[in-house]
């Protein structure tokens, strides 16, 4: 997995190492194919994915991953570009 967010292979969020998953931070389709390609993704356990208190339930959680995100892609590529490819400006 490339990502410009993390470069371990553990849950982004707690830090566990076992039964992790691949997570687009930018979903929907094209969003998840421009995540791909710009490597806006993270590995999350079970839990923080997929339970009660992951990014899919956790409105929050979600959020922040977005901005989390956008920061990242804007460290290399404008705001503008952002906006043009996601359509949303999560920072504001």
């Amino acid at each position: 997995m490339k990502s410009i967010i993390q470069s371990e292979k553990e849950c982004w969020v707690c830090g566990k190492t076992r039964c992790l998953e691949e997570h687009h931070c930018m979903g929907g389709n094209p969003n998840r194919k421009n995540s791909e390609k710009y490597g806006l993704k993270i590995w999350l356990c079970l839990e923080h994915h997929r339970g009660q208190t992951g990014v899919h339930n956790d409105q929050a959680l979600c959020d922040f991953v977005h901005q989390v995100a956008q920061q990242a892609f804007e460290k290399e590529h404008s705001r503008e570009e952002f906006m043009t490819i996601f359509g949303r400006n999560y920072l504001e």
